[in-house]
């Protein structure tokens, strides 16, 4: 680096550093056997809750990792440790799965509760993908989800709005696509250091 270039320094004093790509060596070492799993198939209350990730061109992500949260069917939010167990009793609201070569991923879980009373209910979604600097955050909203209830929701127009709010197929499952560019891209959310979406 040339000495007249100075980095420019952020608050705090630190000075920014370059960012890694997520890929490709993740998908070698995050998928875990039964992570796509919350509840086993014979669950008396399992959905499945799926879809296909593409790139800007609407072409599949074959390599991209997806990670979910939830709350279970009552709107309990899980506090048990150990989110890589698989125990048919206990249910840890989290899961991973990778994109298959059609670029499909796929979870067996609960259709989350709502966590507060007259909330649109929703599962938390992260998308880690080859070329990315960093994961996104987004969120497949339940299609019966009380929109105006919901600050995020409401804050949308219908046509973004859509990408945040997953499908119900005929046989009770839940469709959910990503699409990570171009015309319509998913919303994707950050958030600040309190916890705060925007």
């Amino acid at each position: 680096m040339p000495e007249d270039v100075v980095p420019e320094r952020v608050a705090g004093g630190l000075e920014p550093t370059p960012g890694q790509t997520v890929g490709p060596f993740f998908h070698f070492a995050l998928p875990y056997r039964g992570g796509q799993d919350l509840v086993p198939a014979g669950h008396p209350a399992a959905v499945r809750l799926h879809g296909t990730v593409t790139d800007g061109a609407g072409r599949p992500v074959v390599d991209a990792m997806i990670e979910i949260w939830q709350a279970d069917e009552h709107g309990q939010v899980s506090r048990q440790p150990g989110s890589l167990a698989r125990d048919p009793h206990v249910f840890t609201g989290w899961g991973r799965s990778a994109t298959d070569d059609a670029g499909h991923y796929r979870f067996t879980t609960v259709e989350p509760g709502a966590t507060v009373d007259g909330a649109a209910a929703f599962v938390s979604v992260c998308v880690h993908a080859r070329g990315l600097l960093d994961r996104l955050f987004t969120r497949a909203y339940l299609p019966e989800a009380a929109v105006a209830a919901d600050p995020l929701l409401t804050s949308l127009d219908p046509d973004r709005r859509r990408t945040l709010v997953a499908v119900r197929e005929a046989d009770g499952g839940l469709r959910f696509d990503i699409r990570l560019q171009g015309e319509d891209e998913t919303v994707f959310l950050t958030f600040d250091r309190d916890g705060a979406d925007r």
